[in-house]
C-alpha cells in the first residue's frame, strides 16, 4: 500500500445504482471548443449520457451543478463512447455511442450561460446505425489510410468486425477460429486491428486483407473458400501471451515506431509492430485498467495501472516510479487538460465513483511521541506469568467443551407447540396410504437484551417429519452467539390408536423399580372408552401401517414393547419412559429408575446396516454405469455430428439406432439411481431409529450417565445425511474405533495406534460389525465412556446382561465376532421389505 494518496481535484458519484465499464469514459474536446479543453463524457449501462466540465473554486471540491453541461436518457445501454472524425464534409469532432444493437454519432455543441447555471451542451443526433448482430466493443481510426476523417470498426459477441465508412456500412468479416469477444483497437501505422482472442494470443490483422476477403455476412465464408470464390482471411502474426487480455492499447513514439501494450490477468506486454516483444511485466496485484502514454524521456512510455486494492501504479517501461492510493477501484482511466490544468488524471469506478485528482504528497504534521522506557522487573513478569497459567488452567478445568459465557441471557429461545393440529393441514402430501397426514404449529419466541443484526432461526425435525419452513432471518435484530433449543411434539402427529396384537416379532422388557402405572393415565390421547383393557394393553398405529403394542404387567414391574418390525420399537419405547418419568416426577417420587436386563438385539441391529451398505453399493455401481452410458451417448452424437456436417454424404451404420439405444439405457440408469436413492433415504432412516433403540438400551443396561448417552449417540448418530461421499458405515467405525483405542483400550499399546484419517466406503461391515460388538463387551467388563483416555478404569467389573469377557488377542475378537448372534440376541427379524414411512423421534431442534 502506498503511503501517498492521488490528491482529489474534482470528483462526483453518477446517478443511482448504475454500472459502468471501461469503454464508458471518454476525455476530448466534444463541443469543438475554441479553448481546445477537453470534457468528461461518461454513459452507463443504464442509458444515461453525461458531459462535465469540472470548475472547482478550490481543491477537492465537489461537483457543482455548472459542472454538469448535459445529461440524456438515450433509453439504451452505453457499451462504448468514442469521439472522432465520423461525419463526412467536416473535420469536427463528433461523439459515437455504441449501443448492444446500435450505432449512434451526435455532435455536441455548447451554448454560453447568461445565469448562474453556466455554460450548457445541446446534443443531436447526426446518423445512426442499427446493427444486425449484438455489439461488444469498438475501435476508431483513419483505416486505409484515408485522411481527415475516421472510420469505425465494431465487433459483435460473435466474432464479426463490421466497418463503417461514417454514414455507410463498408463490409463485415468473421474472424477465424473465434470463440470469445476480446479487446480490439487500430494501428494507424500498420493499418491494421488487433485483438486477444480466446486462445490467449495476440492477432493482428492488415485491413486491405480484410476489405478483399470473403463476404461474411451470412458467415459461409468457409465453403466458398473451398470451392474456390473469395480470398482467405488470414492473419498477420499472432503471439501467445499465456493469459486472457483486459485491454489493448496502441502508443506511438513517432511517425516511424509505434507499440502495441496488452494488458493481462497477470502481466503487461509491450510489443513491436511485426509482433515481438519488446518488454514485459509480472504484476504481483490483479489489475482492473490501464493507459499507456508517451513519455517526457525519449523512447521510453509510461503506464498507468490501477489494480483491485484501489491503487494506481506509474511504470516507466517497467520501473515503478510511483504508488498512489484511490478511494475506489478504477475500472477506466484517462489523462486530459481539464481548467487549463494538463495532466489530470481521471479515474470511474464500476459503481459510479467519477474522480479528478493528480499526484503529490502533503508534509506530515504529526510527531511520534518520545517513548519513555523504564526498566523491566522481571522476578515481578514471572509471578503475574504463573498467575495467569494459573487462572488459565482453572477456567478449562471447570468448563466443558463449549466456552460459558457470564450473560446467557442475552438471547433466549422458547418453543411452544400448539396443543391441538390444525383445523387444514398443511402437508405437503395430505394423505399416506388410507391415513390423513395432520400438522401442528411451533410458536418460537426469541428474547434478546441485546442490539442484534441480522438473526438466523434454523428449525431441524428429523425424517419423515417436515417442515413448511425451516429458515428464518430478521434483518431488524451482532453477537457471535448459537442458542439451541429442543422441543418435543405431539405423538399424535405421526401416530393413531390402533388395535393391539398378541404376537410380534420383536419384543422388548423395560424394568422399573415401582408399581405398573395404567396405560391410560400414560397416554390419554389413546385411550378408547369402549375398551376396559386398555388399562394394561395399548395399541398404536403409525401413519404408512406399523402397529405397536404396549403391555404393562398386573403382577410384576415390567413393561413390554412389541412389533413386526425392529426399528418401529424405538419411538414409544422412548415415549414410555418419557412419560414415566413424568408422571412419577408429578408424584413426587425420586428414586424412579428403568432398566434393561434382556440381550442387546444385535443381530437385528447388523441386519438394518447391511442392508443400508447393500442399497449404498448398489447405488455406486449404478452411478458408474449411469457415467459410462453418458459417455458413450456423447461419443455417438459427436460421430453422428461428424457425418451430418460432412459434404459428401456417408451411411449412418446403424449409428442412429446405437444412439437411440443408449439414450434408452441412461434413462433407465437414472431412473434406477432415483429409485434407489429413495430406498437408500428410507434405509437410512430405519437405520437411525434402530441405532436410537440401540443406544437407549445400552444406557439402560449400563446405567450411563448423560455425558456417556451424549458420547454414544456422537459416535452412532454423526450424520443427519448420509451420501456416497461420505457415509453412516465408515463415520461410525472411526469413532467406535477412536473409543476402544482411547477411554475403552485394554492397555496403553492401544492407545498408541494412530487411525487413519481418511475416510473410505468399506468392503464390507464385518469389521464395524466386529466394533460394535467390542464396544459392548467392554461396556460389560466395567469401561466407562470419556472423553479424556486418562480417566479409562480398569476394567474389572462384570455387569449383567449375558455378554463375555474381553478377548485378549485378534483370535479372541473373530471368535467374538462370529459368535456375536449367541452372544447379544435370541429374537427372530422379519425379513419383509414393504416400502412405508419410517418412525423417527418426535424431537426438533431451533437454534
Amino acid at each position: 500500500m502506498s503511503l501517498f494518496k492521488a490528491r482529489d481535484w474534482w470528483s462526483t458519484i453518477l446517478g443511482d445504482k448504475e454500472e459502468f465499464d471501461q469503454g464508458c469514459l471518454c476525455l476530448a474536446n466534444v463541443d469543438n471548443s475554441g479553448n481546445g479543453q477537453d470534457k468528461i463524457i461518461v454513459g452507463s449501462f443504464m442509458g444515461y449520457l453525461r458531459i462535465f466540465s469540472p470548475h472547482p473554486a478550490k481543491t477537492g471540491d465537489g461537483a457543482q451543478a455548472e459542472d454538469l453541461l448535459l445529461e440524456v436518457d438515450l433509453r439504451d445501454p452505453v457499451l462504448q463512447v468514442e469521439v472522432g472524425k465520423f461525419v463526412s464534409g467536416t473535420e469536427m469532432l463528433h461523439l459515437a455511442v455504441l449501443h448492444s444493437r446500435k450505432l449512434c454519432v451526435y455532435s455536441v455543441s455548447g451554448t454560453l450561460g447568461n445565469v448562474e447555471h453556466g455554460n450548457q451542451c445541446q446534443m443531436k443526433l447526426m446518423y445512426e446505425h442499427n446493427l444486425q448482430r449484438t455489439a461488444c466493443n469498438m475501435t476508431y481510426g483513419s483505416f486505409g489510410g484515408v485522411k481527415g476523417r475516421d472510420l469505425i470498426c465494431i465487433q459483435s459477441m460473435d466474432g464479426m468486425l463490421m466497418v463503417f465508412e461514417q454514414e455507410s456500412y463498408a463490409f463485415g468479416r468473421f474472424l477465424p477460429g473465434f470463440l470469445l469477444p476480446g479487446p480490439l483497437a487500430y494501428s494507424s501505422r500498420t493499418d491494421s486491428f488487433l485483438t486477444v482472442s480466446s486462445c490467449q494470443q495476440v492477432e493482428s490483422y492488415k485491413y486491405q486483407v480484410l476489405a478483399f476477403a470473403t463476404d461474411a455476412d451470412k458467415r459461409q465464408e468457409t465453403e466458398q473458400q473451398k470451392l474456390g470464390s473469395g480470398k482467405r482471411l488470414v492473419v498477420d502474426w499472432t503471439l501467445n501471451i499465456g493469459e486472457q487480455a483486459l485491454d489493448i492499447c496502441i502508443v506511438s513514439f513517432n511517425q516511424s515506431a509505434s507499440s502495441v501494450f496488452v494488458l493481462g490477468e497477470r502481466n503487461f506486454f509491450c510489443l513491436k509492430d511485426n509482433g515481438q516483444i519488446r518488454f514485459m511485466k509480472k504484476l504481483d496485484w490483479s489489475p482492473s485498467c490501464f493507459l499507456p502514454y508517451c513519455s517526457v524521456s525519449e523512447g521510453t512510455i509510461n503506464t498507468l495501472i490501477g489494480n483491485h486494492n484501489n491503487m494506481l501504479h506509474i511504470y516507466q517501461d517497467v520501473t515503478l516510479k510511483w504508488a498512489t492510493q484511490l478511494p475506489h477501484i478504477p475500472v477506466a482511466v484517462r489523462v486530459g487538460c481539464l481548467h487549463d490544468l494538463k495532466g489530470v488524471i481521471v479515474t470511474l469506478s464500476d459503481d459510479g465513483h467519477l474522480q479528478c485528482s493528480y499526484l503529490g504528497t502533503d508534509p506530515s504534521l504529526f510527531q511520534a511521541p518520545n517513548v519513555q522506557s523504564r526498566e523491566l522487573n522481571y522476578d515481578e513478569l514471572d509471578v503475574e506469568m504463573k498467575e495467569l497459567q494459573k487462572i488459565i488452567k482453572d477456567v478449562n478445568k471447570s468448563q466443558g467443551v463449549w466456552p460459558m459465557t457470564e450473560r446467557e441471557d442475552d438471547l433466549n429461545v422458547s418453543v411452544v407447540v400448539s396443543p391441538n393440529f390444525d383445523s387444514v393441514s398443511q402437508a405437503t402430501d395430505v394423505e399416506v396410504g388410507t391415513d390423513l397426514v395432520p400438522s401442528v404449529t411451533v410458536k418460537v419466541t426469541l428474547q434478546n437484551r441485546v442490539i442484534l443484526q441480522k438473526a438466523k432461526l434454523s428449525v431441524y425435525v428429523q425424517p419423515p417429519l417436515e417442515l413448511t419452513c425451516d429458515q428464518f432471518t430478521f434483518e431488524f435484530m451482532s453477537i457471535p452467539r448459537v442458542i439451541q433449543c429442543k422441543f418435543r411434539l405431539p405423538l399424535k402427529l405421526i401416530c393413531l390408536p390402533g388395535q393391539p396384537s398378541k404376537t410380534a416379532s420383536h419384543k422388548i422388557t423395560i424394568d422399573t423399580n415401582k408399581s405398573p402405572v395404567s396405560l391410560l393415565s400414560l397416554f390419554p390421547g389413546f385411550a378408547s372408552q369402549s375398551d376396559d383393557d386398555q388399562v394394561n394393553v395399548m395399541g398404536f398405529h403409525f401413519l404408512g401401517g406399523a402397529r405397536i403394542t404396549v403391555l404393562a404387567s398386573k403382577t410384576s414391574q415390567r413393561y413390554r414393547i412389541q412389533s413386526e418390525q425392529f426399528e418401529d420399537l424405538w419411538l414409544i419405547t422412548n415415549e414410555l419412559i418419557l412419560r414415566l418419568q413424568e408422571y412419577f416426577e408429578k408424584q413426587g417420587v425420586k428414586d424412579f429408575a428403568c432398566s434393561f436386563s434382556g440381550s442387546i438385539p444385535l443381530q437385528e441391529y447388523f441386519e438394518l446396516i447391511d442392508h443400508h451398505f447393500e442399497l449404498r453399493i448398489n447405488g455406486e455401481k449404478l452411478e458408474e454405469l449411469l457415467s459410462e452410458r453418458a459417455v458413450q451417448f456423447r461419443a455417438i452424437q459427436r460421430r453422428l455430428l461428424a457425418r451430418f456436417k460432412d459434404k459428401t454424404p456417408a451411411p449412418l451404420q446403424h449409428l442412429d439406432t446405437l444412439l437411440d439405444g443408449t439414450y434408452k439405457q441412461v434413462i433407465a440408469l437414472a431412473d434406477a439411481v432415483e429409485e434407489n436413492q429413495g430406498n437408500l433415504f428410507q434405509s437410512f432412516t430405519r437405520l437411525k431409529s434402530a441405532t436410537h433403540l440401540v443406544i437407549l438400551l445400552i444406557a439402560l443396561w449400563q446405567k450411563l450417565s448423560a455425558d456417556q448417552v451424549a458420547i454414544l449417540e456422537a459416535a452412532f448418530l454423526p450424520l443427519q445425511e448420509d451420501t456416497q461421499e461420505l457415509g453412516w458405515e465408515e463415520t461410525v467405525d472411526a469413532a467406535i474405533s477412536h473409543l476402544l483405542k482411547t477411554c475403552l483400550s485394554k492397555s496403553s499399546k492401544e492407545q498408541a495406534l494412530n487411525l487413519n484419517s481418511q475416510l473410505n466406503i468399506p468392503k464390507d461391515t464385518s469389521q464395524l460389525k466386529k466394533h460394535i460388538t467390542l464396544l459392548c463387551d467392554r461396556l460389560a467388563k466395567g469401561g466407562r465412556l470419556c472423553l479424556s483416555t486418562d480417566a479409562a478404569a480398569p476394567q474389572t467389573m462384570v455387569m449383567p446382561g449375558g455378554c463375555t469377557t474381553i478377548p485378549e488377542s485378534d483370535l479372541e475378537e473373530r471368535s467374538v465376532e462370529q459368535d456375536s448372534t449367541e452372544l447379544f440376541t435370541n429374537h427372530r427379524h422379519l425379513t419383509a421389505e414393504t416400502p412405508r414411512p419410517e418412525v423417527s423421534p418426535l424431537q426438533g431442534v431451533s437454534e
